[in-house]
């Protein structure tokens, strides 16, 4: 049962939103509804994996003994030299 919600949002904002939700050939009320029930949905075990993230997955092999940590701290030092 659907049910009327009134909401205040910048205007630009909702320009946006309305070009976005146009180009997806959705309305704006879905596209809200998507979102909210996303944010709601209550999730067990892993966290669901987008289409975008799972495409990028596999994309970089990285070695084994390959120390995430570290490299970004050599990174930063480098950055803010």
């Amino acid at each position: 049962m659907d049910k009327k919600l009134t909401l205040s949002l910048d205007q630009g904002i909702i320009k946006k939103a309305k070009v976005y939700a146009k180009h997806n050939n959705t309305s704006l009320s879905k596209l809200i509804e998507s979102y909210l029930a996303t944010l709601t949905r209550r999730t067990k075990g892993k966290p669901e994996i987008t289409p975008l993230v799972e495409s990028l997955s596999g994309v970089i092999e990285l070695p084994a003994e390959f120390n995430e940590k570290v490299a970004y701290s050599e990174y930063l030092i480098e950055k803010y030299k």
